[in-house]
């Protein structure tokens, strides 16, 4: 490293990579440096940088080649003994001892310089030595021989050691010329002492090593030069992997974050649910799963705007994440304005302080909320928990239950307080809830409709599929969200029949009557593990006339696909009746990078969220790199949430073929669905 430290771009801003890239000590004391090649990035680096960069990169191997290369070296240079003894037999004795004290002493030399690690130059040196006294040490004994015919052509070896000058020590050009042309000079020397020769003898003699030092010196130019470029191409594929690994990284973090907290999302939450459930089975350690649902948020959404309930949610998750941070709980967005904490627990008590302490620090942000009707004039937030107990349910999904049915029950008792789950208690359940008692009469009483929101080409405008959307309402006429219901119909198992219903309406509405050329239907993953789905498709199918090929089924439930044979089995048979499989919230934790591994997909839908992010360059920047993924795999894109002409003129700006937002349509009753060109779409892709 003095070599490098003493470079001309010592002081620049080259110089901390210098540092980072030079060899580590490790192994034993008498081995080379451990060396790793530098993930630079050579375009950034100045030329006299590179070139330390380089020398620092020739240290850490060419110590270890210059040892092998010796050994070998000293060994031929010792079994050229026997020559000596057939073509110079009267001086052999001499020659021969010279060789074995060279030998012996560049080996003893080398030895020590590799243990002490000195610096390179010094090993370069005395190779170059080496190879200069072995000459000597072979030609002045030689030129002493009565042999004087033989030795007139045994001399020609001696361009051998200019050879291994240039070609076989690999030193640096200019100690290599140095080295040969010094051999050269010894060599004219000589020829005032060795035997006469012919003036025709000596000028070919001479011609030959003239050539021999001109075509060796040049082929070390070229090696060298060749050897700098190999070191170029290493250190700028050791950079371009050190970037696929980092978006490698950032993608990965991508998936299991929420796009809008920081926290972690559903993806990242129910794996670390699984760990807990995994260390609760095998260990017998407790723990608590509390939802933690804001109370009124849609009224704050709606009063205060979007971006203020942005900020309202960012605000949660922050007092939350800094509040449990301390306590050894973790905490993450399970979807809207419901965030889940997970944490070790010794029992009830402990379970009831640690919601205290969430529901405690939401309300202490005083974050203003005067829509409220119930007498509060501030965000604050209802805390619903259940944790292991030997009475727990044999599956995991059942604590998640329970504490669905606890969130529940504190919403029902006037919000903002903390319940903990009590089977005794009925409004914890769910044969009680409002909701699920009207999941059970909604498909008779015609209490749930479809609505249809387009999917356009954004080349030619025109409707290549619908999405089909299911809206529900309660017996006095008061709209439910989905957001509302699909997880109570999931919990109840409604989502059964509510599905099969969904899709047969979808075909007989749309499919059947010709009114857009697909549709797709939302599907969970409760009815992909239902026994009998795709055949009751199947039937749906048949029975509507429909072809399957103009049905697609959107698979939003984050669930873990891996091990999960009879999900993807029943993937595989819906896909063999023709159905597209699209991949739904992309990035969202509803659907991971390891959904892709396993399955191919027919379309994957990219989030809304990293459109609305794509405003800024970041955003923009990880968008175009999910788009670039996705596309590596050989799948359609849709891009969900395009609310505005800039959204579309961008969609054209990456080559987006497929949108669907606000902009391009809403979702209407079927009898209101645009199926002609949307009139605006040449003038935003042609701006």
């Amino acid at each position: 490293m003095d070599r490098v430290i003493k470079s001309p771009v010592r002081g620049c801003r080259d110089e901390k990579l210098l540092t980072q890239a030079a060899p580590q000590s490790g192994g034993s004391r008498s081995g080379p440096p451990v060396y790793s090649p530098p993930a630079v990035d050579s375009k950034t680096l100045t030329a006299p940088a590179l070139k330390a960069l380089y020398q620092v990169h020739r240290s850490s191997t060419q110590l270890r080649q210059t040892r092998q290369g010796l050994w070998l070296a000293a060994l031929v240079y010792l079994l050229f003994g026997a020559a000596d003894a057939l073509l110079i037999p009267d001086v052999a004795f001499q020659t021969v001892i010279a060789r074995v004290v060279v030998a012996v002493s560049a080996l003893a030399v080398v030895e020590v310089l590799v243990t002490r690690r000195v610096d390179l130059r010094w090993v370069d040196l005395s190779c170059a030595a080496t190879v200069v006294m072995g000459y000597l040490a072979w030609l002045v004994p030689s030129t002493h021989t009565m042999a004087e015919d033989a030795f007139r052509y045994y001399m020609l070896f001696g361009t051998i050691f200019m050879m291994s000058a240039n070609l076989f020590f690999n030193l640096v050009f200019r100690m290599s010329v140095l080295t040969s042309l010094t051999i050269f000079v010894i060599f004219l020397i000589s020829m005032f002492y060795a035997p006469a020769l012919s003036f025709a003898q000596s000028a070919v003699i001479i011609l030959f090593y003239a050539s021999c030092f001109l075509f060796t010196s040049y082929v070390n130019w070229k090696l060298n030069e060749e050897r700098y470029n190999v070191f170029l191409n290493a250190i700028e594929a050791a950079h371009q992997h050190d970037e696929a690994e980092k978006r490698g990284v950032a993608l990965e973090r991508l998936s299991n974050t929420d796009y809008l907290t920081g926290l972690e999302n559903r993806r990242a939450v129910d794996k670390r649910l699984r760990d807990h459930w995994n260390d609760w089975q095998t260990e017998g350690k407790a723990f608590a799963a509390i939802l933690v649902d804001v109370d009124f948020f849609k009224k704050y959404n709606d009063f205060y705007g979007h971006q203020s309930g942005d900020r309202c949610l960012i605000l949660v998750a922050n007092v939350l994440s800094e509040t449990l941070k301390p306590l050894n709980a973790s905490v993450g967005r399970y979807g809207g304005e419901e965030f889940i904490v997970l944490s070790r627990v010794t029992g009830r008590d402990q379970v009831m302080a640690l919601g205290e302490i969430i529901r405690s620090a939401v309300e202490g942000l005083h974050l203003v909320h005067d829509q409220r009707r119930d007498g509060q004039a501030f965000v604050t937030v209802s805390v619903g928990a259940s944790y292991t107990r030997p009475q727990t349910g044999p599956k995991l999904e059942r604590i998640i239950n329970e504490a669905d049915r606890a969130l529940y029950s504190a919403k029902a008792n006037g919000r903002n307080c903390i319940r903990l789950f009590n089977p005794n208690d009925p409004l914890t359940s769910d044969d009680n809830e409002n909701i699920a008692a009207t999941l059970r009469m909604a498909i008779k009483n015609d209490l749930v409709n479809l609505v249809y929101q387009p999917i356009q080409n954004l080349k030619t405008g025109r409707v290549e599929a619908v999405e089909s959307l299911m809206r529900m309402k309660m017996i006095d006429g008061t709209p439910l969200s989905p957001a509302q219901f699909i997880p109570v119909a999931e919990r109840t198992g409604a989502i059964l029949d509510l599905g099969l219903w969904a899709i047969r309406r979808a075909c007989t509405e749309v499919l059947a009557t010709g009114v857009a050329p697909m549709a797709s239907v939302n599907v969970s993953a409760i009815q992909l593990k239902s026994r009998g789905f795709a055949l009751a498709v199947s039937t749906i199918l048949e029975e509507t006339r429909v072809a399957g090929s103009q049905l697609a089924f959107e698979i939003t439930e984050g669930i873990d696909m891996e091990g999960q044979s009879d999900v993807i089995r029943c993937i595989t048979d819906l896909q063999a009746l023709g159905i597209r499989i699209w991949l739904d919230d992309f990035g969202t934790g509803f659907a991971g990078l390891s959904w892709l591994r396993l399955f191919p997909f027919d379309t994957v839908k990219i989030d809304r969220s990293f459109l609305q992010d794509a405003r800024r360059p970041a955003g923009r920047a990880m968008l175009e790199d999910i788009i670039r993924l996705i596309r590596n795999r050989g799948l359609k894109i849709l891009i969900e949430g395009l609310e505005t002409a800039d959204h579309v003129e961008l969609m054209h700006e990456l080559g987006i073929e497929l949108g669907q937002g606000y902009f391009l349509g809403r979702p209407a009753p079927i009898d209101e669905v645009r199926i002609k060109p949307f009139p605006r779409l040449a003038s935003v892709g042609g701006r």
